[in-house]
Formats: structure tokens, C-alpha cells, sequence
């Protein structure tokens, strides 16, 4: 099903919405936030989550790239809930039983699949405008939380150019910042 029809059926509140979001885009979201909470189990309820925000956004949010806005749902709910977790910690409360928080758990390595701008199972790397592999590499690395040795893999590139794309886009993400005194 097309995100447009999905979105129609959020207008119309047409239970089948769900189903088809877990249908389209239901992998994709669980690779996200299994990245980032490192359970199958957190994974799960993080994606639940994002679809009862969904159901409760939509209408009247109109979401023009259905996957980003739901992506960003699900980031932002799997962080919040490692926060949470964090200063249960820092209160004694202490986290799971190996200790692990925001690994990358060994069921899904390959990470979120096709969600990435640019993303390719080959590793023949795509003819891209200037600043645009960048890009990829910065998107996949912080928003996608892809280690630097996935993001080269998927890219069919080096660790170290990934490194070294991240690094210069950092200051130069930076510069911009105290440039416009956002940054110290």
C-alpha cells in the first residue's frame, strides 16, 4: 500500500492504517530503534509506541514523507526511553543483565535497510552531486546510529573516508554553529 492511501486511511480513522504501516514500514522501524536500545523486547514496545503516535498525530499533522515522520517518531521515543533508562542507573537502579545500552544487536546487523538516502545492497558506490555522499554518510552515522564500519560497508567505501567525511563535516557543522552563535 502507498503512503498516500495509508495516510487516507488515518484521515478516515480506519484501524486498517496501522496493519499497513507495519506492513510497509514495520522492519524498518524496528531496525532503528533495536540499533539504538539494543532489545528485541524495547525494540518492539518503542515501535508500538510510534504507531499510537501516529494514530494520534494524524490527522491534522499532514506528514509529507510518511517514513521520515514516522522515523522521527520512533528515534525520538527510543531515546527518550534510553534516558529514562540512563537515570535509573545513575539512581542504583541499575539496566539489563549484560549492561549493554543502544548496542547493536547481533540479529540485525545490516541495519535499517533501504531507509537511507542513497542506501544499496551493492557495494558499487552511486554517482552522487557534491556534498551528497557526505551527507549519506553523516545521516546514516548520527541519525540512523550505523557504526562507521556499516556505513562503509553499505557505501562501499573505507572506514577511514568515513571517518575522515564525518570529521569535516563536524567542523564544519561546527563552524556554522558558532558562526551563528549557536556554539561556544
Amino acid at each position: 500500500m502507498e503512503d498516500r492511501e495509508i495516510l487516507e486511511l488515518f484521515r478516515q480513522r480506519d484501524q486498517r492504517a496501522i496493519p499497513a504501516l507495519e506492513e510497509r514500514y514495520g522492519g524498518r522501524l524496528r531496525a532503528l530503534s533495536l540499533r539504538l536500545l539494543g532489545s528485541p523486547e524495547d525494540a518492539e514496545e518503542c515501535v508500538s509506541d510510534t504507531y499510537l503516535a501516529a494514530w494520534n498525530a494524524i490527522p491534522p499533522e499532514e506528514p509529507v514523507y510518511l517514513f521520515v515522520y514516522l522515523s522521527a517518531i520512533c528515534r525520538n521515543r527510543a531515546l527518550s526511553a534510553l534516558g529514562r533508562e540512563k537515570a535509573q542507573k545513575r539512581r542504583g537502579g541499575g539496566g539489563g543483565p549484560d549492561g549493554r545500552t543502544g548496542a547493536v544487536h547481533p540479529r540485525y546487523p545490516a541495519g535499517p535497510g533501504g531507509d537511507c538516502p542513497g542506501h544499496r545492497r551493492d557495494p558499487e558506490p552511486l554517482s552522487l552531486r557534491p556534498g551528497e555522499e557526505n551527507r549519506r554518510f553523516f545521516l546514516r552515522r548520527y541519525w540512523y546510529a550505523e557504526s562507521v564500519r556499516e556505513v562503509a560497508e553499505a557505501c562501499g567505501v573505507s572506514e577511514s573516508k568515513v571517518k575522515m567525511s564525518l570529521h569535516r563535516t563536524q567542523k564544519k557543522l561546527r563552524e556554522f554553529l558558532q558562526k551563528e552563535g549557536l556554539w561556544q
